[in-house]
């Protein structure tokens, strides 16, 4: 069961770019592998799957994620191709980590992190 994003398609860069979803959605709604294809590679990504005290760590995380984002758009912030954009998208990253970052926090200082809890 797959399926394709074209979210990103908007350039000729992006527009050969493939994203394919490899898997159906898991216990939380949300699918684990992912496919990135371009003319010349090929890049699987896969997302942590069950619960860590249960699977272990499997995947790499929303937050790991959105920190390499974050990282590369604060070098290009650094150099030469700075704009206001760049920095609106930088700050909404930013946003968004911190707030998976609380949710996360929240969930340990319950005890639930780690499981199927809500």
């Amino acid at each position: 069961m797959s399926r394709f994003i074209e979210s990103h398609k908007i350039n000729p860069a992006n527009d050969q770019l493939i994203i394919r979803v490899e898997d159906g959605p898991g216990d939380g709604g949300a699918s684990h592998k992912y496919t990135i294809a371009g003319p010349s590679f090929s890049i699987g990504l896969d997302f942590q799957n069950g619960p860590i005290a249960e699977a272990g760590v499997n995947g790499i995380t929303q937050e790991a994620l959105i920190a390499i984002l974050v990282d590369r758009l604060e070098g290009f912030q650094s150099g030469q191709f700075a704009n206001d954009y760049n920095q609106r998208a930088l700050d909404h990253m930013k946003s968004a980590q911190a707030e998976l970052l609380a949710r996360t926090k929240e969930r340990m200082g319950r005890g639930v992190e780690g499981t199927h809890q809500p």
